[in-house]
């Protein structure tokens, strides 16, 4: 094996302590000139000292893994100092019967020395913290969801079935009635009188529909959930401006993403969030898919495919991807909508939309990359990239129902 790193240290992290081995290597000989292992903990001042250890040692790079989130206060130290290579634990895997801290960092800064590990795509510190943002307004929507559904259960309980006369329980209307039934009033027909005239439910309907059993209980948990609510959402809208100010130096870049059908608003976020505003850190379109988690799995032996699961990827960029496929399958004049639609009957809505996710993010890396708008294939690409098996279905099918079919070109 041919040693690519002269100077390297592997470090174990767990959660209070960092085992750091320092390995120094010369070309053409695969054991250490010299090797030491060190206990720090994880504590700042700590971290500084290992810091100081490893410039003392002229230790160009660090070969560390994703353990959690205690990766992050070592990679914070050292990122200026030397080049750090966070990595995925399941790649370095030790054999059973051999783990222990200290021969994990050995085992890491062996790796390191002979190129035997690939760095993950950690983006720079502004990045970061855009990630963070978005993540956590992810999390807040999430949380919103779950107490929405809350309240559902609350009016169940109260024999209220105001979720089905209405599509949004959670409307201007009906939080008003829900607001009004915390605060004690049950007379449906009054209840029935705050919805918007523009609903489609009669005032008769919503009346049966409010018409229950809350009581005091009902109205404590609704005053509760509606308070909740109403926190989550100004979090939310605090989010939104925060992430809006750190995009915006993005706006080039997030106008060439939502040219694709399905990239709008959040998603954007997402994306620029988790790729950045330029794809140099992936060397194709296919690298990006397989990092995002939306490209299709090659396991092969004796020549017959054995599986085409999708590998594990980043997860908020696969989640936002699959929100844009569903969306884009909607749409009826493009490509990705005839994509959506062709592929449906034969694999279903779910992993129908996952194939359009692959095509979106390597569309994403094309317009991100040649710094181009999204140009649209058009809904009858499918139709004129093959047009004699198109013929043939039509008239299959024609002869199926007993016609006998004579095609003639137009003038």
């Amino acid at each position: 094996m041919q040693v690519e790193v002269f100077h390297g240290a592997g470090i174990d992290i767990h959660k209070d302590t960092a085992v750091v081995t320092i390995r120094h290597q010369v070309p053409d000989q695969l054991t250490p000139v010299r090797q030491e292992t060190r206990t720090f903990r994880t504590l700042t001042a700590d971290l500084h000292a290992l810091r100081a250890w490893l410039v003392e040692e002229d230790i160009t790079h660090v070969c560390l893994e994703s353990t959690g989130s205690y990766w992050k206060p070592v990679y914070n130290l050292l990122e200026e100092t030397v080049v750090v290579w966070l990595i995925n634990p399941s790649h370095v895997k030790p054999l059973r019967g051999r783990k222990t801290d200290v021969k994990d960092s050995q085992w890491l800064a062996e790796l390191l020395a002979f190129g035997l590990v690939v760095p993950s795509f950690i983006p720079d510190k502004p990045q970061r913290e855009l990630r963070e943002a978005v993540r956590y307004r992810r999390s807040l929507i999430e949380e919103r969801a779950r107490e929405v559904n809350r309240i559902q259960k609350v009016l169940e309980g109260g024999n209220i079935k105001l979720g089905s006369v209405i599509s949004d329980v959670l409307g201007v209307s009906g939080r008003a009635m829900l607001t009004a039934l915390a605060e004690g009033h049950t007379e449906p027909e009054q209840l029935a009188s705050l919805a918007h005239p523009r609903i489609r439910a009669s005032a008769e309907l919503l009346a049966q529909a409010l018409t229950g059993l809350v009581g005091d209980h009902q109205r404590w948990m609704l005053t509760q959930q509606l308070r909740h609510l109403n926190d989550l959402e100004t979090l939310i809208t605090a989010a939104d401006h925060e992430i809006a100010r750190r995009t915006r130096p993005f706006d080039d870049a997030r106008q060439l993403l939502e040219s694709i059908p399905g990239v709008q608003g959040r998603v954007a976020d997402v994306i620029l969030a988790e790729i950045g505003p330029t794809v140099e850190p992936f060397r194709s379109a296919a690298a990006l898919a397989k990092w995002a988690g939306v490209a299709p799995g090659n396991k092969t032996s004796g020549g017959k495919r054995l599986s085409g699961r999708t590998t594990p990827g980043n997860r908020a960029l696969r989640s936002a991807l699959v929100e844009a496929a569903r969306g884009a399958g909607r749409t009826k004049a493009t490509y990705l909508g005839a994509q959506y639609r062709r592929l449906v009957p034969r694999l279903g809505p779910k992993r129908a939309a996952l194939a359009v996710a692959h095509s979106i993010c390597q569309r994403i890396w094309i317009v991100l990359d040649r710094r181009e708008p999204y140009a649209d294939l058009g809904v009858d690409y499918f139709d004129r990239r093959d047009t004699e098996a198109v013929k043939r279905r039509a008239i299959k099918r024609l002869a199926d129902l007993g016609y006998h079919v004579t095609l003639q070109p137009l003038s």
